[in-house]
């Protein structure tokens, strides 16, 4: 989003540093790509009087003029070939020595025998348009030698803004102006439209700076009050009406949840004055008439798409917004014929269409210069539908741009009525009838409701209520307590659509309030009490052994070419040669060795902890594993050593296989590989887990040999959580408080109870100690619950005593511990 600082301070009222601002929106609001300069190269010209307009003696089309530039010698005769030059107005002028935009250095010269000195300038030799045929006359009261750029608001800037997807809202300059008014103080209000006949409808932000009155919503209306001069359609779901003779029908609700429509008769066509073209141009926007360039500037300023017919053109004349026709046809604005599909949404007269809803209009309604009535369109079009329709025509605008991330909908009839009073300010025309607004379903404002102490907790500082309250409303948000002010009722503004949760609204207080407010050390915190899982302990471990020996750790896509009958195919793969799941990980690594090589990288250790994938009769098979290559010097070289650092062996891929499969799976043994092949190999009952040898690789002359070595993660390691269904047989519990001797442990005793028991007691747990009255000195009393449970069949009661009778025996003849007596 590229905005214009002059345009900024218009909103904001008030001066601003483009670096200074462009730090502010980085730091607490979106970051900025560029700060541009326009017009800066213009300081070498200055407004000058022509005080008299003379014949040249030597051509018939050059004209001698008597300049005054307020310098000290005096009025300068320049030569001037443009005919509109009339005395006792003002120009720009450069004098001898100035630097024209381009770098063209003016410098004091004869044209057709009469003096030179410097020259009235031109809109195109100064950069402002393309008119060179006549010199640029200046509606200004400033004095001769004034600075150009000082007496002519042209010197700008364009801070080009990189918008998150997130924030729509940002897309026009009233958004970007809110943001900074919460930043540095003060409000937002729409600036003036010269020439229009009345003041144009307060646009500010009420809530910038303090709080905004709740608005009521009973009735399922809007939460946000009717705007001044628009009409509200009938009551209950009305999706058709009538405006000026303008039949409007809303057969897609779902589509355009809501749609407005104006009438503006009487307007006439003519290029954009001079301050409408310029805010359109210093954004980079090309203006093209007043009717166009008009949408445009509220586009850009309160980020409302709209778009205007001709009314003239449009039969009926009726505005019919539903689904397209299979195959219909349409030939947008860019002179292309498209075909529409039943899933996208047309705006259309009675008989054709006339514009692909939130994406582009058509040249059958495009406004010309013959156009004097015009039907204003403002929508709020289903911003996924908008998405899709985009997609699938290939195209792309300012306007689907916005409708795919979320327009204001309450916003809508504030945008409208601010877009009729610029259209009647710079074309004419008039509004006969209120403008038509089809609303089925109205929509209210979100509240979320808001805890000061979730938003300490989670940004790790103490944040008060009043505070929360501070920045919220500074940027439009209402805030009102609730719970005795316990907790805060946030009301979410219609152009912050990202906003939907609690955490939304904390996230908010935090870069209101910068990042760089908050302590950058390392708090306490409670970690949490769940281990990782045995695999990902092997992993760590896996990667701290390898990391040790020098191994960088790689990443490889887990496609490529068939590598073995057992390969799992891929159903859409993006290339032939990743048409696969890889079966190992070593082709990936030898590729990067590869391509370290032709970077002229000698030494080179990589490791990879990935999946791998084996074709299987009902789903393919999945484990992890590690692979490692390595090629190059042993260790790295040494400014002491004389003879060169010999390169890794056979031995050293050994040392680095067995410090692997120690890690990855300690059961295995590591014995030579079968077959005659040098290398070895990870056994375990039996079954190959991992293998280690030379690699052939595409190797230039100056490299070493290359070794691998790949082996299968051993998740059944001790720690290992495995599932077992819940039991079906009930159990059968019993408490035991037994004394223990001095020196007897409370392990050594579970030992001997669960030997003595057997298999049916399914779990023993200590739960009480005690010393003191009715516990010989000595003794301690230890409490145990037992569960006995047997997995086939319901335990008697008598089973039960028996096996817990036998157990005390056991533990009184070989531990001296007895049941105490209670």
């Amino acid at each position: 989003m590229i905005v214009s600082r002059r345009w900024l301070e218009a909103l904001l009222d008030r001066p601003l540093d483009a670096r200074e601002t462009a730090e502010r929106l980085t730091m607490h609001v979106a970051p900025v790509d560029a700060v541009v300069p326009l017009h800066q190269d213009l300081g070498d010209i200055v407004v000058a009087r022509v005080l008299e307009v003379n014949k040249h003696p030597n051509a018939d089309r050059l004209t001698l003029c008597l300049v005054d530039a307020g310098s000290a010698g005096g009025p300068v005769q320049v030569v001037c070939g443009a005919r509109n030059v009339q005395a006792g107005k003002s120009y720009p002028y450069a004098p001898v020595g100035a630097v024209l935009p381009g770098g063209v250095r003016l410098e004091r010269k004869p044209i057709r025998g009469v003096e030179s000195n410097g020259m009235l300038c031109s809109a195109k030799e100064l950069g402002l348009g393309d008119d060179h045929a006549g010199i640029l006359e200046l509606d200004t009261a400033a004095a001769p030698g004034t600075r150009f750029v000082d007496a002519v608001p042209i010197a700008d800037h364009q801070i080009v803004i990189d918008v998150p997807a997130n924030r729509p809202d940002l897309l026009c300059h009233k958004g970007v102006a809110r943001e900074l008014a919460a930043l540095l103080g003060g409000a937002v209000k729409l600036p003036p439209i010269p020439g229009a006949g009345s003041a144009a409808p307060a646009g500010g932000d009420a809530a910038l700076g303090g709080r905004r009155r709740a608005p009521s919503t009973r009735g399922g209306g809007s939460a946000r009050a009717a705007e001044p001069g628009v009409a509200a359609g009938p009551s209950g779901p009305a999706t058709t009406g009538i405006v000026d003779g303008v039949e409007v029908r809303l057969e897609d609700p779902e589509g355009a949840p809501r749609y407005m429509i104006a009438v503006i008769r009487g307007v006439k066509v003519a290029p954009s004055p001079p301050w409408l073209a310029g805010r359109l141009s210093s954004i980079g926007q090309r203006p093209i008439n007043n009717i166009v360039d008009a949408t445009n500037y509220v586009l850009f300023e309160v980020n409302q798409p709209l778009h205007a017919f001709d009314l003239a053109k449009l039969r009926g004349p009726a505005v019919v917004v539903r689904r397209a026709k299979p195959n219909e046809p349409i030939v947008t604005l860019d002179g292309v014929q498209r075909t529409l599909t039943p899933e996208m949404t047309a705006i259309c007269d009675a008989e054709r269409p006339t514009i692909i809803a939130g994406v582009m209009g058509s040249a059958a309604s495009e406004v010309t210069e013959s156009t004097t009535d015009l039907v204003l369109e403002c929508a709020y079009f289903q911003p996924t539908r908008v998405r899709r329709t985009r997609r699938a025509l290939g195209l792309s605008s300012e306007s689907s741009y916005r409708f795919e991330r979320g327009i204001d909908q309450l916003g809508m009839p504030a945008a409208l009525r601010r877009a009729i009073d610029v259209i009647v300010a710079v074309a004419g025309g008039a509004l006969r009838e209120p403008p038509l607004d089809l609303w089925p379903q109205p929509v209210q404002e979100k509240t979320i409701s808001l805890r000061p102490e979730r938003a300490s907790h989670l940004l790790g500082v103490p944040t008060e209520r009043a505070e929360l309250e501070r920045l919220l409303t500074s940027v439009g948000f209402f805030v009102a307590p609730k719970d005795g002010g316990n907790r805060l009722a946030v009301q979410v503004p219609g152009w912050r659509p990202d906003v939907t949760r609690e955490v939304d609204l904390i996230e908010e207080a935090a870069r209101l309030k910068g990042y760089d407010a908050f302590p950058d050390e390392l708090r306490p915190y409670r970690s949490g009490t769940v281990p990782d899982a045995p695999v990902e302990q092997i992993k760590a471990r896996v990667r701290e052994q390898l990391a040790h020996s020098g191994f960088f750790e790689a990443r490889t896509i887990p496609l490529g070419p068939r590598d073995g009958p057992d390969a799992v195919a891929v159903r859409n793969p993006l290339s032939a040669d990743e048409a696969y799941l890889r079966r190992r990980l070593i082709p990936g690594l030898v590729r990067r060795v590869e391509h370290n090589w032709a970077s002229r990288n000698r030494d080179v250790r990589l490791f990879e902890i990935g999946n791998v994938f084996r074709a299987a009769q009902d789903r393919p098979e999945e484990w992890d594993s590690v692979a490692g290559v390595l090629t190059g010097a042993r260790r790295p070289p040494h400014w002491s050593e004389g003879a060169k650092v010999p390169d890794m062996d056979i031995w050293d891929l050994k040392h680095h296989f067995e410090l692997a499969v120690r890690a990855a799976a300690p059961s295995c043994d590591v014995q030579p590989a079968t077959g005659g092949v040098v290398g070895w190999e990870a056994v375990q009952r039996g079954e190959v887990w991992g293998w280690a040898g030379r690699l052939e690789a595409d190797a230039p002359v100056w490299a070493a040999a290359l070794f691998g070595f790949e082996v299968r993660l051993d998740a059944t390691l001790p720690g290992a959580v495995h599932y077992r269904p819940l039991p079906t047989q009930p159990p059968v519990e019993r408490d035991i408080a037994l004394l223990l001797p001095a020196g007897v442990s409370a392990g050594a005793v579970s030992a001997v109870l669960a030997r003595a028991a057997g298999p049916l007691l399914e779990r023993l747990e200590v739960f009480d100690e005690y010393r003191g009255a009715g516990v010989p000195a000595g003794y301690r009393s230890v409490a145990w619950h037992c569960t006995f449970r047997d997995p086939a069949r319901t335990l008697r009661e008598r089973e039960v005593d028996e096996l817990l009778a036998g157990a005390l025996q056991a533990l009184e003849d070989e531990l001296g511990v007895r049941r105490r007596e209670s």
